[in-house]
C-alpha cells in the first residue's frame, strides 16, 4: 500500500542505497522530518543483499561486498548496530618458479612472519619487504593526510600542499599525487607479481593503466586505501544486508517515512519549495520539499531534473562481477598454501604488472583480454552467518570475483555470448591454478545448473542503475575541490535546495555514507 503520511516534508531523499539511508538518518536525528522514496521492493540499492541462488539458504551482497571507507564517525554518530570482521589474509598472489612450480604470495593481516618469509620466496631478496614496507609507509602518510577531511567541507589543492611539512609526507604527496602511480609502483617494488598486486588497488572498476597521465589510476588507489587511515578491507558481518539493516531501524527509529516500490519521476523545481513527483502502483502521486537530495548516478539526476546527459568515455565502467555458491573450496596447486589461507584474502588471477597493462591495451582496442585479470575472495571464511546452519555444516562457501579491463565497450555489441566468453575465461584463469576442476566444486541448484552469476556493465547499468556500469557513478574525483568547489560540500547543485547525496558527488565512491553525511551536513549548515 502507497499512503503518504503528509504532503509536504522538509526533505525527500531519493534512491535507498546506503548514502540516502546516512543522509535520511542524519536528517531526522536532526528533527528534519524526512520521506525516503524507493523504485524498488526491497531497500538498499547496490548495498542490498539476496537470495541469489533461490534453491540454497546462503544471502549474499550481490553488487558490493567489502568495506573500507565507511568512516567509524558515521557508525558511532547514528549508533548503528553494524560491525566488520578483519580476514585474516589480506591477498594471495599465484606465482610460478623457475622449475614451473606453482607457488603463492601470502600477505596475511595477523601474521608479520609468514607475509615476510612469503615475499622472501618469491624475490630472494630481504630487501624486497623493506622496499614494500617503506611504500605502506607513504600510503599510510598520505591517508593520514586526507582521511580526515572526508567529513569536512571541501579544501583546495593548494591548503593540503600546505601540510606538508617531512620529507616523507613530499614524497607521499608525490608519489600518489603528482606523478602517475607506475612510478611509484616501480620504485619500491621489484618484482612483477607484486607490482601487479599494488596497481590492482588502482583499476578495480575503472579502465585506466599505470602511467594514465589523467592520474584516474591515482585516484582510485587513494580511494582503496585511506578508509579511517587504515586502507583495510574488511567483511561487513552478515553481509552488507547487516549495514542496510542498521540504517533503517535507525531511520525508522527517527521518523523516516519509507515508501518502496515508488519511482521517482521528475522534480519540479521551486522558489522555496520543490515537488517530487513518482510512481507508483495504482498511478502517480506526489510531494514537496525544501531539499531534494538525489542519490542516484548522473543519468537519473538528469532525468529528474528534465535536462539533457550525454556519457562521457572516463565515465566509462570497467568491471565484471560474478557471484557464486561453492559445495567445497577447491584444492590449490600452490605449494605452502591452503584454500581457506589464500582465498580468505583477495586472491588475484592473472593480474601480473605486464598482463595488467596487456590486458588494458587489448582491451582498448575492443578485445576480451586472455587471460582475463581479477580477484576473488570468500566471504564466508570470515563470516559465516550468511549461510544457514545447514550449508555451514556440509561445507558450503561463497565467492566472489571482480574482474578488471571489463570495460562497458566490450559487451555494447552480442552481449550475452560476450558475457558468457568472459565467464568462461575467469573459470579457466581458477581452473589454471587448482589441482581439481573447479567447475566440481561449484554448488548445483535443483534443475542442475551450477550456482554461478554474472554481471557486466551493462547489467549494473540495468540493475541498479550505475551509469556504464561505473560503480562509481562516474569518473572519480580527487579528495580536494577546484574553483568554486572549495568551501563547499561537494554535493551542491546549480539548483538551490537540490543535492548530490550519492556517489557521483564529489568524494563518492564506494561503501563510504560519505556523500550521504554530507548532503545532510550541507543542509543542516544552510538552515543553521
Amino acid at each position: 500500500m502507497h499512503r503518504l503520511l503528509n504532503s509536504h516534508y522538509d526533505a525527500i531523499v531519493i534512491g535507498s542505497g546506503h548514502n540516502g539511508l546516512v543522509a535520511a538518518a542524519y536528517l531526522a536525528k536532526a528533527g528534519r522530518s524526512v520521506l525516503l522514496l524507493e523504485k524498488n521492493e526491497t531497500l538498499g540499492g547496490a548495498t542490498a543483499s539476496t537470495r541469489v541462488f533461490p534453491d540454497y539458504e546462503a544471502l549474499l551482497s550481490r553488487y558490493s561486498y567489502l568495506v573500507s571507507l565507511f568512516p567509524e564517525k558515521i557508525i558511532r554518530d547514528l549508533d548503528l548496530g553494524f560491525q566488520t570482521r578483519q580476514r585474516s589474509t589480506a591477498s594471495f598472489t599465484p606465482w610460478r618458479d623457475p622449475g614451473g612450480e606453482h607457488r603463492g604470495l601470502v600477505l596475511s593481516n595477523v601474521d608479520e612472519a609468514r607475509s615476510r618469509d612469503s615475499m622472501f620466496e618469491l624475490t630472494g631478496k630481504h630487501s624486497s619487504w623493506d622496499r614494500y614496507q617503506e611504500f605502506l609507509s607513504l600510503q599510510s602518510t598520505i591517508a593520514k593526510l586526507i582521511w580526515p577531511s572526508m567529513l569536512q567541507r571541501l579544501r583546495s589543492r593548494i591548503s593540503f600542499e600546505s601540510l606538508l611539512q617531512s620529507e616523507r609526507q613530499k614524497r607521499a604527496w608525490r608519489s600518489f599525487v603528482e606523478r602517475p602511480l607506475g612510478e611509484a609502483i616501480e620504485e619500491y617494488a621489484d618484482h612483477d607479481a607484486l607490482r601487479g598486486l599494488l596497481l590492482t588497488d588502482g583499476k578495480i572498476g575503472v579502465f585506466t593503466h599505470a602511467h594514465d597521465p589523467s592520474l584516474l589510476q591515482n585516484r582510485c588507489f587513494l580511494y582503496h586505501v585511506i578508509g579511517n587511515e587504515t586502507g583495510q578491507w574488511r567483511v561487513p558481518v552478515g553481509g552488507m544486508k547487516s549495514l542496510v539493516d542498521s540504517l533503517v531501524k535507525r531511520c525508522r527509529s527517527l521518523g523516516v517515512q519509507f515508501l518502496a516500490n515508488a519511482t521517482a519521476l521528475h522534480v519540479d523545481r521551486g522558489e522555496t519549495t520543490h515537488e517530487v513527483t513518482f510512481a507508483v502502483e495504482d498511478g502517480e502521486r506526489s510531494a514537496t520539499a525544501r531539499d531534494v537530495l538525489v542519490n542516484a548516478g548522473p543519468r537519473t539526476f538528469a532525468s529528474l531534473l528534465q535536462r539533457p546527459w550525454k556519457a562521457k568515455r572516463e565515465d566509462e565502467g570497467s568491471v565484471i562481477k560474478i557471484n557464486m555458491l561453492l559445495n567445497r573450496l577447491p584444492r590449490l596447486k600452490a605449494d605452502g598454501t591452503s584454500s581457506s589461507e589464500a582465498f580468505c584474502g583477495s586472491f588475484h588471477i592473472d593480474e601480473g604488472y605486464e598482463q595488467l597493462e596487456s590486458s588494458y591495451r587489448t582491451a582498448s582496442r575492443c578485445e576480451i583480454p586472455s587471460p582475463a585479470p581479477g580477484e576473488v575472495y570468500c566471504h564466508t571464511l570470515t563470516d559465516s552467518s550468511i549461510l544457514s546452519d545447514e550449508l555451514q555444516q556440509r561445507g558450503f562457501h561463497t565467492l566472489t570475483l571482480f574482474g578488471l579491463d571489463m570495460p562497458w565497450r566490450l559487451f555494447e555489441s552480442d552481449h550475452d555470448q560476450q558475457r558468457t566468453k568472459v565467464a568462461e575465461l575467469y573459470l579457466q584463469g581458477l581452473n589454471n591454478l587448482c589441482e581439481e576442476p573447479f567447475e566440481q566444486c561449484l554448488a548445483l541448484d535443483t534443475s542442475g545448473q551450477p550456482c554461478i552469476e554474472v554481471k557486466t556493465p551493462q547489467d549494473l547499468q540495468s540493475e541498479i542503475d550505475l551509469d556504464h556500469g561505473n560503480i562509481f557513478h562516474n569518473a572519480l574525483s580527487w579528495f580536494y575541490g577546484e574553483g568554486d568547489q572549495v568551501g563547499s560540500w561537494g554535493v551542491e547543485t546549480e539548483y538551490p535546495g537540490i543535492y548530490r547525496a550519492g556517489a557521483s558527488a564529489v568524494r563518492g565512491g564506494a561503501v563510504s555514507g560519505i556523500p550521504g553525511h554530507n548532503a545532510a551536513m550541507c543542509i543542516l549548515r544552510i538552515e543553521s
